[in-house]
């Protein structure tokens, strides 16, 4: 019976819903996929979604409703409670192949009603129990029950065929909690159930982004003797939603919008404010403390705290629901295709291009069917595409250029970036890596290697020129340029004329001055080659880097700045103006050395008479040496004068010298050029 009973509870609990398959996808570039389901939905019934649990909160974020006829009275889903929470609340425990038994023991004093056989019990719950097996009796189950008519009889539970509980809340508590089991049973998987109201059968819409993968490009160019290049482009699709996709309108966006998550599913609990009633708390004693504010003064005002913060409850407004915009849909809600475009090969590529802002789509014009787990290659491109051959050598690739394909977009649709197999005529010539380009633009792939033509690279430097010269505010600055030549030599071995392209790196600091570039990049110039066959060819490529080199004019010497004077890109008013900053500097330079000579000459005679002065102690400690000592006193009184005169003219060399420095710092002041 045990079995019988739960199968048929949990046919009771599985609620009715609407299905609403997948009508139309359309992949992005940045990790999400936008999902339209459709369905019918009789009156009075409900559409029910599963997703994934990590898919919620995107769900939650762009989820858009369109009822045909009717109104959306709500929606519900799944909280994120774990499922031990979600049971707690109920008055009874289901745990893993728990008995009937312990149910029934679980809610004594319930009314049930109990059929075996042709007879029909009803009576509340005793008491219900599990009896282990004995030597003569195999295990078995048992409940007692209170009869209207007063009686207790025992039930054998093996022998019930059917059970309910008279109380409707009851029974319906355990609908509840078999169907929130059965939707915990995957813990990956959130039910969202959407209520409308209507009196008929209408078309429900719904609308959502979830992560998706992301889809791939790969691309075929096959060159054909001298007609133009065909391009054909294959979109690599991966279905790992865990449902079928059959029959749906499928639509690629190349582009990255922005997308990001925001955790709209976990519950957000938010700290309140206590906030009491004054009136409400017991009278405290009050102390007054003596007065110290002025007659006049202002008490301070006490603030009230703030409000508690109020909860508004949300609604869905069925008008506002209707007029939600629904991207890449028309009057059906689905997208807008038209018929493919045919090419004489075994694939077509059946897919309209079409610009969407920023973004560009590729919408299939044929319903397109990928199982679960699946991927499937669909061709979005095969057409003409304006392309010529040449060579392609990198300053920081081997001594060899690679082959190469210049790529003019002239196919009206933005290529999306992905690998490139290059054929030329049955046979196949290599691979590329292309980026995401739009119409009109170019693009360089190369994908081989060529070794009928080989590359050599000098570099020659020159030494540093001057180009300007500037004083202002007493700052000398000088700008001065290298030069460095590096010559591409290059030999074409085979017996065909080739086009090179050379691609020299952009260094910042250097600007090119000789060498004209077909086109610049971010990064490198672009050199075109002309290569004769068997023939060589050099390409001198030179740039300039300026330095700037800034001096103090107060520090500078006299011979520092004549270097700068005799400079022939100093015009003739800057060329004054320095040599009159280095004459007062030679002039304060040679006042300098006449202190320091004159500093000397005092240094050398104070020697001097400190020796005279002990020859004098000397002898006078001897007898008969006074003749010497009155030579030697006549040499102190003339160094003496000798001294008062250097001192006298050291006095005026540093005046002259304070002089000539205020008309120097005068001079640096205002000079400017």
């Amino acid at each position: 019976m045990n079995r019988t009973f739960l199968c048929a509870t949990i046919l009771v609990a599985a609620a009715l819903a609407a299905e609403l398959p997948v009508q139309q996808v359309i992949l992005y570039k940045n990790g999400i996929g936008y999902f339209v389901r459709s369905g019918e939905v009789k009156a009075g019934e409900a559409a029910r979604l599963e997703f994934k649990a990590g898919e919620m909160n995107d769900v939650l974020k762009s989820l858009v409703i369109f009822d045909e006829g009717g109104k959306v009275s709500g929606l519900r889903y799944d909280s994120s409670e774990p499922l031990a929470t979600k049971l707690a609340e109920f008055p009874f425990q289901l745990g893993d192949r728990q008995p009937l038994s312990t149910l029934l023991d679980q809610v004594k004093g319930t009314r049930v009603e109990l059929k075996t056989g042709p007879e029909t019990l009803a009576g509340s719950v005793v008491s219900a129990r599990e009896i282990p097996p004995g030597e003569k009796q195999p295990q078995r189950e048992e409940v007692t029950l209170l009869l209207d008519s007063g009686e207790l009889r025992t039930v054998d539970l093996g022998g019930v065929t059917a059970m309910r509980f008279s109380d409707p809340v009851l029974q319906d508590q355990l609908v509840k909690y078999l169907g929130r089991v059965a939707a915990g049973r995957s813990r990956e998987k959130r039910g969202v159930t959407v209520d409308s109201i209507g009196d008929r059968t209408r078309r429900l819409t719904v609308s959502y982004v979830v992560p998706a993968p992301v889809w791939k490009s790969s691309y075929r160019l096959a060159f054909t003797g001298a007609a133009e290049p065909t391009l054909e482009g294959w979109a690599i699709v991966d279905n790992t939603t865990g449902e079928d996709w059959t029959k749906i309108r499928l639509a690629l966006v190349s582009g990255r919008p922005v997308s990001f998550i925001t955790n709209l599913y976990e519950p957000r609990l938010v700290a309140r404010q206590t906030a009491e009633l004054p009136e409400e708390g017991a009278e405290a004693p009050e102390l007054y403390g003596g007065a110290f504010l002025a007659p006049n003064a202002v008490p301070t005002q006490v603030v009230p705290p703030p409000p508690l913060p109020g909860s508004a409850a949300t609604s869905m407004d069925a008008h506002r629901v209707r007029n939600l915009p629904m991207a890449g849909r028309d009057a059906g809600g689905l997208l807008k295709l038209i018929p493919g475009m045919g090419m004489p090969s075994t694939v077509s590529a059946p897919a309209e291009a079409a610009e969407r802002g920023e973004l560009f789509e590729y919408r299939f014009d044929a319903p397109v069917t990928v199982r679960n787990g699946e991927s499937a290659m669909l061709p979005f491109l095969q057409q003409k595409v304006a392309a010529r051959k040449l060579l392609v050598f990198s300053t920081a690739a081997s001594e060899f250029p690679r082959n190469a394909v210049e790529l003019n977009n002239n196919t009206g649709k933005t290529l999306d970036g992905g690998p490139i197999t290059v054929f030329d005529g049955s046979t196949y010539a290599g691979e590329a890596l292309m980026e995401t380009f739009k119409a009109g633009d170019k693009r360089l792939v190369s994908y081989a290697v060529d070794l009928g033509t080989r590359v050599a690279t000098t570099l020659d430097s020159a030494d540093d020129l001057v180009r300007e010269i500037h004083v202002r505010r007493g700052v000398l600055t000088v700008r001065s340029a290298s030069r460095e030549t590096k010559t591409y030599t290059v030999h074409n071995v085979d017996a065909k004329p080739k086009t090179l392209i050379v691609e020299h790196a952009i260094r910042p600091g250097y600007r090119l001055i000789d060498g004209k570039p077909a086109e610049t990049t971010a990064s490198a110039y672009r050199f075109e080659m002309k290569l004769a066959p068997q023939g060589t060819v050099r390409l001198p490529v030179t740039e300039e880097q300026l330095e700037s080199e800034t001096t103090e004019l107060t520090n500078a010497t006299s011979d520092f700045l004549l270097v700068y004077v005799q400079n022939k890109e100093l015009d003739q008013a800057g060329r004054k103006q320095l040599e009159r900053i280095a004459g007062e500097k030679r002039l304060i330079a040679e006042n300098d050395a006449a202190i320091k000579l004159g500093d000397q000459e005092i240094s050398d005679l104070v020697r001097d008479q400190d020796r005279i002065r002990q020859n004098i102690m000397s002898l006078n400690r001897v007898s008969g040496q006074q003749e010497a000592v009155q030579n030697y006193a006549r040499q102190l009184v003339a160094q003496d004068g000798q001294l008062a005169s250097l001192r006298e003219r050291q006095a005026g060399l540093k005046n002259k010298k304070a002089a000539l420095e205020a008309e120097l710092n005068q001079t640096i002041e205002t000079m400017e050029f």
